[in-house]
Protein backbone atom coordinates (compact mmCIF):
# COMPACT_ATOMS: atom_id res chain seq x y z
CA UNK A 1 0.00 0.00 0.00
CA UNK A 2 1.61 3.08 -0.59
CA UNK A 3 1.76 6.11 1.76
CA UNK A 4 -1.04 8.64 1.73
CA UNK A 5 -0.15 12.23 0.37
CA UNK A 6 -2.58 14.47 1.99
CA UNK A 7 -4.92 16.30 -0.57
CA UNK A 8 -5.84 19.81 -0.09
CA UNK A 9 -7.89 22.54 -1.82
CA UNK A 10 -8.80 26.06 -1.36
CA UNK A 11 -12.40 26.43 -1.46
CA UNK A 12 -13.43 30.39 -1.36
CA UNK A 13 -16.88 30.95 0.24
CA UNK A 14 -19.45 33.52 -0.09
CA UNK A 15 -22.92 33.55 1.18
CA UNK A 16 -25.18 30.86 0.55
CA UNK A 17 -28.27 29.67 2.36
CA UNK A 18 -29.02 25.79 2.59
CA UNK A 19 -31.54 22.92 1.90
CA UNK A 20 -31.26 19.75 1.55
CA UNK A 21 -31.26 15.48 3.17
CA UNK A 22 -27.78 14.05 3.28
CA UNK A 23 -26.08 13.41 -0.10
CA UNK A 24 -27.92 13.75 -3.12
CA UNK A 25 -29.17 15.92 -6.03
CA UNK A 26 -31.97 18.61 -5.90
CA UNK A 27 -30.79 21.90 -8.23
CA UNK A 28 -27.30 21.40 -8.04
CA UNK A 29 -6.51 25.01 -4.87
CA UNK A 30 -4.66 23.49 -3.13
CA UNK A 31 -1.09 24.22 -3.05
CA UNK A 32 1.48 22.62 -1.25
CA UNK A 33 1.70 24.52 2.08
CA UNK A 34 0.85 27.82 0.95
CA UNK A 35 -1.72 30.09 3.31
CA UNK A 36 -4.88 31.88 1.92
CA UNK A 37 -3.84 35.68 0.58
CA UNK A 38 -4.34 38.20 1.47
CA UNK A 39 -8.19 38.67 0.10
CA UNK A 40 -8.83 41.98 -2.69
CA UNK A 41 -12.39 43.53 -3.03
CA UNK A 42 -13.25 42.92 -7.14
CA UNK A 43 -15.29 45.20 -9.19
CA UNK A 44 -18.77 44.20 -9.40
CA UNK A 45 -18.47 41.56 -6.78
CA UNK A 46 -21.20 43.19 -4.51
CA UNK A 47 -17.87 43.49 -1.86
CA UNK A 48 -17.33 40.06 -2.05
CA UNK A 49 -13.82 39.12 -0.93
CA UNK A 50 -12.01 37.16 -3.42
CA UNK A 51 -8.00 35.94 -2.32
CA UNK A 52 -5.66 36.71 -4.86
CA UNK A 53 -4.30 33.46 -5.59
CA UNK A 54 -8.37 31.97 -5.76
CA UNK A 55 -8.37 34.78 -8.64
CA UNK A 56 -5.67 33.87 -10.46
CA UNK A 57 -6.63 29.72 -10.25
CA UNK A 58 -9.94 30.98 -12.41
CA UNK A 59 -8.34 32.49 -15.27
CA UNK A 60 -5.83 29.83 -15.04
CA UNK A 61 -8.45 27.70 -16.01
CA UNK A 62 -10.09 29.63 -17.77
CA UNK A 63 -12.66 30.30 -16.10
CA UNK A 64 -14.29 34.25 -15.58
CA UNK A 65 -15.62 35.27 -11.97
CA UNK A 66 -18.55 36.88 -13.46
CA UNK A 67 -19.52 34.25 -15.48
CA UNK A 68 -18.66 31.45 -12.76
CA UNK A 69 -21.04 33.43 -10.47
CA UNK A 70 -24.08 34.02 -12.72
CA UNK A 71 -24.07 30.09 -13.26
CA UNK A 72 -21.10 28.34 -15.19
CA UNK A 73 -20.27 26.93 -12.16
CA UNK A 74 -23.12 24.37 -13.43
CA UNK A 75 -21.03 23.31 -16.01
CA UNK A 76 -20.07 19.81 -15.61
CA UNK A 77 -17.90 18.45 -18.51
CA UNK A 78 -15.76 16.14 -17.67
CA UNK A 79 -12.76 18.24 -18.96
CA UNK A 80 -13.76 21.14 -16.80
CA UNK A 81 -14.72 19.32 -13.84
CA UNK A 82 -11.40 19.96 -11.48
CA UNK A 83 -10.30 16.78 -9.91
CA UNK A 84 -6.72 17.50 -8.60
CA UNK A 85 -6.56 19.29 -5.38
CA UNK A 86 -4.08 21.76 -6.82
CA UNK A 87 -6.97 22.45 -9.42
CA UNK A 88 -9.34 23.56 -6.87
CA UNK A 89 -11.32 26.86 -7.16
CA UNK A 90 -14.39 27.53 -5.41
CA UNK A 91 -15.42 31.79 -5.70
CA UNK A 92 -18.48 32.62 -3.08
CA UNK A 93 -21.73 33.20 -5.13
CA UNK A 94 -23.77 35.23 -2.59
CA UNK A 95 -27.15 33.96 -1.99
CA UNK A 96 -27.26 30.80 -4.05
CA UNK A 97 -27.86 28.77 -0.62
CA UNK A 98 -31.38 29.91 0.85
CA UNK A 99 -33.04 27.94 3.56
CA UNK A 100 -35.74 26.38 0.94
CA UNK A 101 -33.02 25.66 -1.36
CA UNK A 102 -31.47 23.74 1.98
CA UNK A 103 -34.33 21.80 2.41
CA UNK A 104 -35.03 20.61 -0.73
CA UNK A 105 -31.58 19.32 -1.44
CA UNK A 106 -31.39 15.09 -1.89
CA UNK A 107 -28.98 12.91 -0.14
CA UNK A 108 -26.02 11.79 -2.71
CA UNK A 109 -25.94 8.44 -3.82
CA UNK A 110 -23.32 7.21 -0.84
CA UNK A 111 -21.25 4.35 -1.18
CA UNK A 112 -22.69 0.93 -1.41
CA UNK A 113 -22.00 -2.74 -1.00
CA UNK A 114 -23.48 -5.70 -0.81
CA UNK A 115 -25.14 -6.42 2.79
CA UNK A 116 -22.94 -9.60 2.95
CA UNK A 117 -19.44 -7.45 1.76
CA UNK A 118 -16.35 -9.06 3.25
CA UNK A 119 -17.87 -12.36 4.46
CA UNK A 120 -14.54 -13.88 3.33
CA UNK A 121 -12.18 -11.61 4.40
CA UNK A 122 -10.89 -13.85 8.12
CA UNK A 123 -11.62 -10.74 9.91
CA UNK A 124 -14.82 -9.61 9.28
CA UNK A 125 -17.44 -10.47 11.91
CA UNK A 126 -21.15 -11.56 11.13
CA UNK A 127 -23.83 -8.60 10.06
CA UNK A 128 -24.72 -6.69 13.03
CA UNK A 129 -28.85 -6.83 13.29
CA UNK A 130 -30.36 -3.64 12.27
CA UNK A 131 -30.47 -0.92 15.14
CA UNK A 132 -33.15 1.19 14.04
CA UNK A 133 -32.44 4.64 14.73
CA UNK A 134 -33.22 7.08 17.37
CA UNK A 135 -34.27 11.06 16.80
CA UNK A 136 -31.65 13.18 18.49
CA UNK A 137 -32.94 15.02 21.31
CA UNK A 138 -34.00 19.01 20.62
CA UNK A 139 -33.21 21.62 20.49
CA UNK A 140 -30.14 19.70 19.04
CA UNK A 141 -27.32 22.72 20.53
CA UNK A 142 -27.90 21.00 23.95
CA UNK A 143 -28.01 17.47 23.21
CA UNK A 144 -25.78 17.32 20.01
CA UNK A 145 -23.96 20.58 19.33
CA UNK A 146 -21.24 19.46 17.39
CA UNK A 147 -23.20 18.03 14.75
CA UNK A 148 -24.19 19.70 11.26
CA UNK A 149 -24.96 19.42 7.98
CA UNK A 150 -22.70 20.04 4.75
CA UNK A 151 -23.92 21.01 1.57
CA UNK A 152 -22.51 21.23 -1.84
CA UNK A 153 -23.44 21.06 -5.38
CA UNK A 154 -22.47 17.82 -7.83
CA UNK A 155 -23.71 17.29 -11.46
CA UNK A 156 -26.75 15.56 -10.16
CA UNK A 157 -27.84 18.92 -8.11
CA UNK A 158 -27.43 20.26 -4.46
CA UNK A 159 -26.91 17.95 -1.77
CA UNK A 160 -26.29 17.09 1.35
CA UNK A 161 -23.87 15.26 4.33
CA UNK A 162 -23.82 15.13 8.02
CA UNK A 163 -20.43 16.61 9.56
CA UNK A 164 -18.84 17.32 12.93
CA UNK A 165 -17.02 19.88 14.78
CA UNK A 166 -13.91 19.01 16.06
CA UNK A 167 -11.19 20.38 18.26
CA UNK A 168 -7.81 22.13 16.78
CA UNK A 169 -4.92 21.60 18.42
CA UNK A 170 -3.23 24.69 16.69
CA UNK A 171 -6.48 26.65 18.26
CA UNK A 172 -7.48 25.57 22.02
CA UNK A 173 -11.16 26.32 21.83
CA UNK A 174 -11.28 28.56 18.91
CA UNK A 175 -11.51 25.49 16.28
CA UNK A 176 -13.31 26.44 13.09
CA UNK A 177 -12.50 22.64 12.24
CA UNK A 178 -15.17 19.92 10.42
CA UNK A 179 -15.20 16.40 10.40
CA UNK A 180 -17.03 14.66 7.30
CA UNK A 181 -17.11 11.79 4.64
CA UNK A 182 -14.44 12.00 1.63
CA UNK A 183 -17.38 11.41 -0.52
CA UNK A 184 -19.04 14.82 0.42
CA UNK A 185 -16.02 16.80 -0.80
CA UNK A 186 -14.85 14.27 -3.59
CA UNK A 187 -16.80 12.00 -5.96
CA UNK A 188 -13.47 10.07 -6.14
CA UNK A 189 -12.56 7.97 -9.34
CA UNK A 190 -14.42 8.50 -11.47
CA UNK A 191 -14.83 12.95 -10.81
CA UNK A 192 -13.49 15.42 -8.80
CA UNK A 193 -14.19 18.38 -5.95
CA UNK A 194 -17.63 19.39 -5.56
CA UNK A 195 -18.56 23.02 -5.33
CA UNK A 196 -20.60 25.42 -3.23
CA UNK A 197 -19.45 23.51 -0.01
CA UNK A 198 -20.58 24.95 3.39
CA UNK A 199 -21.59 23.79 6.71
CA UNK A 200 -24.84 24.41 9.25
CA UNK A 201 -24.11 23.17 12.85
CA UNK A 202 -27.33 22.37 14.43
CA UNK A 203 -29.55 22.38 11.45
CA UNK A 204 -33.14 22.35 12.58
CA UNK A 205 -32.25 22.89 15.70
CA UNK A 206 -35.70 22.65 17.18
CA UNK A 207 -36.20 19.52 15.27
CA UNK A 208 -39.40 21.09 13.49
CA UNK A 209 -40.63 18.68 10.46
CA UNK A 210 -40.00 19.24 7.03
CA UNK A 211 -43.43 20.91 5.89
CA UNK A 212 -42.89 23.67 8.76
CA UNK A 213 -39.81 24.40 7.52
CA UNK A 214 -41.34 25.51 4.05
CA UNK A 215 -40.69 29.42 3.47
CA UNK A 216 -38.60 29.30 7.13
CA UNK A 217 -36.27 32.26 7.58
CA UNK A 218 -32.61 31.43 7.46
CA UNK A 219 -32.45 32.00 11.60
CA UNK A 220 -34.49 28.67 12.03
CA UNK A 221 -33.21 26.97 9.68
CA UNK A 222 -29.52 28.15 10.37
CA UNK A 223 -29.31 29.24 13.81
CA UNK A 224 -25.47 28.87 14.18
CA UNK A 225 -24.88 30.57 10.78
CA UNK A 226 -23.73 29.21 7.10
CA UNK A 227 -19.77 28.69 8.11
CA UNK A 228 -17.97 28.66 4.24
CA UNK A 229 -15.26 25.82 3.91
CA UNK A 230 -11.75 27.86 2.56
CA UNK A 231 -10.16 24.32 2.93
CA UNK A 232 -10.94 21.36 2.60
CA UNK A 233 -8.47 18.06 2.45
CA UNK A 234 -8.92 14.06 1.73
CA UNK A 235 -7.31 11.20 1.34
CA UNK A 236 -5.33 10.44 -1.64
CA UNK A 237 -7.05 6.85 -1.54
CA UNK A 238 -10.51 7.81 -1.83
CA UNK A 239 -9.36 10.45 -4.91
CA UNK A 240 -7.84 7.90 -6.61
CA UNK A 241 -9.97 4.98 -5.63
CA UNK A 242 -13.26 6.24 -4.42
CA UNK A 243 -16.62 5.09 -6.05
CA UNK A 244 -20.43 4.59 -5.59
CA UNK A 245 -20.16 0.86 -5.18
CA UNK A 246 -18.17 -1.94 -4.05
CA UNK A 247 -16.28 0.16 -1.23
CA UNK A 248 -13.65 1.05 -3.06
CA UNK A 249 -11.40 3.55 -1.19
CA UNK A 250 -14.20 3.14 1.73
CA UNK A 251 -11.58 2.50 4.53
CA UNK A 252 -10.02 5.95 3.56
CA UNK A 253 -13.20 8.13 3.18
CA UNK A 254 -12.87 11.02 5.74
CA UNK A 255 -12.27 14.43 4.86
CA UNK A 256 -11.30 17.43 7.23
CA UNK A 257 -12.59 20.87 6.36
CA UNK A 258 -11.07 24.54 7.54
CA UNK A 259 -14.32 26.50 7.78
CA UNK A 260 -15.26 30.38 7.74
CA UNK A 261 -18.40 31.72 8.68
CA UNK A 262 -20.59 33.98 6.22
CA UNK A 263 -21.48 37.07 8.69
CA UNK A 264 -18.10 37.47 10.52
CA UNK A 265 -18.86 37.85 14.60
CA UNK A 266 -15.13 37.52 15.53
CA UNK A 267 -15.92 34.32 17.09
CA UNK A 268 -14.68 30.69 15.93
CA UNK A 269 -16.91 28.06 15.55
CA UNK A 270 -16.11 26.00 18.46
CA UNK A 271 -17.17 29.40 20.45
CA UNK A 272 -19.87 29.79 18.75
CA UNK A 273 -21.71 26.40 18.94
CA UNK A 274 -19.84 26.04 22.70
CA UNK A 275 -18.54 22.55 22.10
CA UNK A 276 -16.03 20.31 19.74
CA UNK A 277 -15.17 17.21 19.77
CA UNK A 278 -11.60 15.78 19.87
CA UNK A 279 -10.56 13.13 17.27
CA UNK A 280 -9.14 9.80 18.79
CA UNK A 281 -6.66 8.58 15.70
CA UNK A 282 -5.07 4.81 16.79
CA UNK A 283 -8.59 4.05 18.77
CA UNK A 284 -8.47 0.47 20.36
CA UNK A 285 -8.89 -2.29 17.99
CA UNK A 286 -12.78 -3.37 17.28
CA UNK A 287 -13.49 -5.81 20.24
CA UNK A 288 -12.41 -3.45 23.18
CA UNK A 289 -14.24 -0.60 22.28
CA UNK A 290 -17.81 -0.76 24.11
CA UNK A 291 -20.26 1.08 22.01
CA UNK A 292 -20.27 3.97 19.16
CA UNK A 293 -22.80 6.59 18.97
CA UNK A 294 -23.75 7.38 15.20
CA UNK A 295 -25.36 10.66 14.27
CA UNK A 296 -26.68 11.84 11.00
CA UNK A 297 -29.32 13.51 9.13
CA UNK A 298 -30.69 10.71 7.15
CA UNK A 299 -32.37 11.54 4.05
CA UNK A 300 -33.53 8.92 1.96
CA UNK A 301 -36.66 7.17 2.50
CA UNK A 302 -38.12 6.81 5.42
CA UNK A 303 -36.56 10.19 6.99
CA UNK A 304 -36.44 13.35 4.98
CA UNK A 305 -33.31 15.28 5.97
CA UNK A 306 -34.33 17.68 8.22
CA UNK A 307 -33.80 16.07 11.81
CA UNK A 308 -31.28 14.57 13.40
CA UNK A 309 -30.97 10.68 13.92
CA UNK A 310 -28.44 8.41 16.23
CA UNK A 311 -27.55 4.74 16.73
CA UNK A 312 -25.92 3.10 19.53
CA UNK A 313 -24.29 -0.45 19.00
CA UNK A 314 -21.23 -2.45 20.03
CA UNK A 315 -19.02 -2.14 16.37
CA UNK A 316 -17.83 -5.25 14.74
CA UNK A 317 -15.26 -5.55 11.67
CA UNK A 318 -15.46 -5.14 8.07
CA UNK A 319 -12.54 -5.89 5.64
CA UNK A 320 -13.44 -5.09 2.07
CA UNK A 321 -9.35 -5.68 0.83
CA UNK A 322 -7.18 -8.00 3.03
CA UNK A 323 -4.58 -4.98 2.36
CA UNK A 324 -6.78 -2.40 3.67
CA UNK A 325 -7.46 -1.66 6.98
CA UNK A 326 -10.45 -2.75 8.76
CA UNK A 327 -13.48 -0.74 9.02
CA UNK A 328 -16.05 -0.02 12.00
CA UNK A 329 -19.47 -1.87 12.04
CA UNK A 330 -22.65 -0.98 13.39
CA UNK A 331 -26.25 -2.03 13.43
CA UNK A 332 -28.07 1.07 12.21
CA UNK A 333 -31.17 2.00 9.65
CA UNK A 334 -29.67 5.16 9.09
CA UNK A 335 -29.82 6.24 5.37
CA UNK A 336 -27.90 8.41 2.58
CA UNK A 337 -27.84 11.64 4.31
CA UNK A 338 -26.18 10.54 6.93
CA UNK A 339 -22.76 10.07 5.39
CA UNK A 340 -19.71 12.04 6.94
CA UNK A 341 -21.90 12.15 10.30
CA UNK A 342 -19.74 11.53 13.37
CA UNK A 343 -18.99 8.16 15.32
CA UNK A 344 -18.22 8.77 19.16
CA UNK A 345 -16.77 6.47 21.57
CA UNK A 346 -14.97 6.82 24.53
CA UNK A 347 -11.32 8.38 24.43
CA UNK A 348 -8.20 6.92 25.54
CA UNK A 349 -9.26 10.02 28.47
CA UNK A 350 -12.83 8.40 29.08
CA UNK A 351 -14.33 11.48 27.71
CA UNK A 352 -15.99 11.07 24.10
CA UNK A 353 -13.91 11.45 20.86
CA UNK A 354 -14.81 11.16 17.37
CA UNK A 355 -13.33 7.63 16.09
CA UNK A 356 -14.68 7.39 12.88
CA UNK A 357 -17.51 8.99 9.99
CA UNK A 358 -20.54 7.35 8.15
CA UNK A 359 -18.81 6.04 4.71
CA UNK A 360 -20.83 2.81 3.60
CA UNK A 361 -23.52 0.82 4.04
CA UNK A 362 -26.13 -1.70 1.95
CA UNK A 363 -28.78 -0.19 -0.57
CA UNK A 364 -31.66 -1.59 1.99
CA UNK A 365 -30.15 -0.02 4.95
CA UNK A 366 -29.45 -2.20 8.01
CA UNK A 367 -25.83 -1.68 9.03
CA UNK A 368 -23.36 1.41 8.35
CA UNK A 369 -19.45 1.23 8.28
CA UNK A 370 -16.64 3.74 9.23
CA UNK A 371 -13.12 3.78 8.66
CA UNK A 372 -10.88 3.66 11.94
CA UNK A 373 -8.76 6.38 11.76
CA UNK A 374 -5.28 5.63 11.45
CA UNK A 375 -1.70 7.67 10.68
CA UNK A 376 -3.39 8.72 7.06
CA UNK A 377 -6.35 10.12 8.37
CA UNK A 378 -4.03 12.00 11.17
CA UNK A 379 -2.21 13.53 8.34
CA UNK A 380 -4.77 14.90 6.94
CA UNK A 381 -6.00 16.32 9.95
CA UNK A 382 -2.88 17.73 10.86
CA UNK A 383 -2.34 19.18 7.48
CA UNK A 384 -5.37 21.33 7.40
CA UNK A 385 -4.91 22.63 11.43
CA UNK A 386 -1.57 23.53 10.58
CA UNK A 387 -2.65 25.81 7.65
CA UNK A 388 -4.14 27.87 9.89
CA UNK A 389 -2.44 28.39 12.81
Amino acid sequence: MRPNRPVTAILCAAALALTASACGPGDAEAGGDAKPTVAATLPGTDGIQIPDQLKEKLKEHGFDLEKWKGGAWKNWKREDWLREAGDYVNPIIEGLWDPDRMRDAEQPQRPSVDPDAGKDQGVTDPAPAAVPAKPAVAPYHKSVPEAGKVFFDGPEGSMVCSATVVKDPARPGKSNMVWTAGHCVHAGKAGGWYRNIAFVPSYNNAGKPSAQLKGAPREQVAPYGVWWSDWAQTSDQWIANGGPTGGAGAPYDFAVLHVTPEAGSGKSLEETVGSALPVEFGAPAVQKVAGITATGYPAAAPFDGQKAYQCADKPGRLSLNAADPVMYRIGCNMTGGSSGGGWVAAGADGKPALVSNTSIGPVKAGWLAGPRLGPEAKGIFNAVSGKFK
